[in-house]
């Protein structure tokens, strides 16, 4: 017999909890303590993102957690996820950068190691049934862990919406530092901010990015001088920024600030959730967006031609995985496999010249170039005989030469 979710949650003397502090998450712990939970484990995945965890951890236990985890993985999450997905071009519907979608299997991964280590029964998250993270979030821990329990209390429990959590928290002595004009639901790691909710639900509404934004100036208001920086990769990977040699998180880190106050990364979305709706949101990710454009740029000289153009077409296949939360599967792994073989001659530094929110390659240096510029001169040279090309488009168009003649001799218009 299949027990329903209340039965689950009486049965678990513990859960854990993924636990990021904010409403939804605040309100969870003491309602599963209400629910029969003997203890709720609460666990922040710290993806750059955390600010003070000692705090995060004193709000967790005065709600009623037995325990808390932080667990700092940001230097994971960019080597392992964010640029994986660089090197593979991935953009959702050809413009989301995956920011959250790309981090949910590592925050799942997290949740299942604590689970494990505490010997918990039941894996608790806080997303609504309407989004897509619930997804993400159990396809992960299901390759990961599929004997172990996943309940969503936004699927279960009678509170309807956010105003009656927040009448809840109140009632329960919950504190909650909630803004109703400037309330956006945001998700925030090391490689993107993204924003939804309040006046972004219709699209006919400007985003008013002034008030919005938190890390990338307004273009109309950035600097008024261009920079030119410069990207150095190996094989694919992002291991230099101005000369200066740093691990990933550490390049994301500066690279967000010098590419957010020239007004780089801001994307205004509408896009296809899983579920079957569409959503709005703003997303600032002012370091991915010039890594994904010098990486794309890089590309062009250092990956054959057939190779680029078929991993062109498997980006979009591999981001619609991502973002279905299909990030552990076997399909993805063989996806990677290939797409580290396209990578292996993609290295060299690409300059790219920042301004008000536009980008422009300012020279592109490969360390063993595809390029040639004696081949593609259109001046005088000694190595292309131009005359090769008369027998070449003679084959090249004998099934286009022959069907046409096929439907003249048919008298088919």
């Amino acid at each position: 017999m299949i027990k329903n979710e209340y039965e689950v949650l009486k049965e678990a003397n513990k859960v854990v909890l993924a636990y990021s502090g904010g409403l939804d998450t605040s309100v969870m712990v003491t309602w599963l303590r209400e629910h029969g939970v003997k203890e709720v484990i609460c666990v922040s995945v710290d993806l750059g993102q955390v600010e003070n965890p000692k705090a995060l951890e004193e709000k967790a236990l005065s709600s009623g957690a037995s325990k808390f985890y932080n667990v700092n993985v940001e230097d994971e999450f960019i080597e392992d996820y964010a640029f994986k997905s660089l090197k593979a071009g991935a953009k959702y519907e050809n413009i989301y950068l995956l920011g959250t979608a790309i981090a949910r299997p590592l925050i799942s991964k997290v949740l299942v190691d604590v689970a494990k280590k505490e010997d918990a029964e039941v894996i608790v998250h806080g997303c609504t049934g309407k989004g897509n993270d619930q997804i993400r979030f159990e396809l992960s821990i299901m390759a990961l862990a599929p004997e172990i329990k996943v309940i969503a209390p936004w699927r279960i429990w009678d509170i309807k919406g956010r105003s009656e959590e927040e009448a809840y928290a109140k009632e329960h002595g919950i504190p909650l530092k909630v803004e109703k004009d400037e309330d956006y639901s945001m998700d925030e790691n090391i490689w993107h901010l993204s924003h939804e909710g309040l006046d972004l639900e219709d699209p006919a509404n400007p985003a008013n990015l002034e008030k919005i934004l938190k890390w990338v100036t307004p273009a109309e208001k950035a600097i008024d001088k261009a920079e030119i920086i410069e990207i150095e990769f190996e094989k694919g990977k992002p291991v230099a920024l101005n000369r200066e040699n740093l691990k990933g998180s550490d390049l994301v880190k500066k690279l967000n600030e010098l590419a957010g106050k020239h007004g780089i990364g801001v994307d205004d979305i509408v896009e296809s959730r899983m579920v079957g709706m569409k959503s709005r949101g703003v997303y600032e990710n002012p370091a991915a967006s010039v890594l994904y454009f010098a990486h794309e740029k890089l590309e062009t000289v250092t990956v054959h031609p057939d190779a680029l153009q078929y991993k062109q077409k498997m980006a979009l296949d591999y981001a619609n995985l991502v973002y279905a939360g299909k990030w552990m599967t076997p399909l993805k792994e063989a996806m990677d496999n290939f797409i580290e073989k396209t990578q292996e001659n993609v290295s060299g530094t690409v300059k790219v010249k920042l301004y008000k929110g536009s980008m422009q390659p300012a020279g592109i240096y490969a360390t063993n170039s595809l390029y040639s510029e004696e081949y593609a001169t259109f001046e005088e040279d000694d190595v292309y005989d131009q005359s090769d090309a008369t027998g070449f488009i003679n084959l090249f168009g004998l099934s286009t030469k022959m069907y046409a003649q096929a439907v003249k001799e048919s008298g088919v218009n």
